[in-house]
């Protein structure tokens, strides 16, 4: 099982786990095949879209174990 952490490049979430996709959409992250949010960190994300790092990461963790 991954855990996924603050500093986890969103880019290597979706591609362990791309049922995760959603969730990031929710956040307001649209453009999830672009190169420059693939590249960021999961707080960098949290940062840009005003969204609690932690209960992101709850959410993500929720779904990563089923990818593996």
């Amino acid at each position: 099982m991954a855990q996924i952490t603050k500093d986890t490049i969103i880019g290597d979430i979706l591609d362990i786990a791309p049922q995760t996709a959603p969730v990031f959409m929710s956040i307001g992250m649209h453009c999830l095949g672009c190169p420059a949010s693939r590249g960021e960190t999961v707080e960098q994300a949290c940062m840009v879209h005003g969204v609690d790092v932690n209960a992101l990461l709850e959410a993500i963790n929720k779904l990563v174990p089923a990818a593996q």
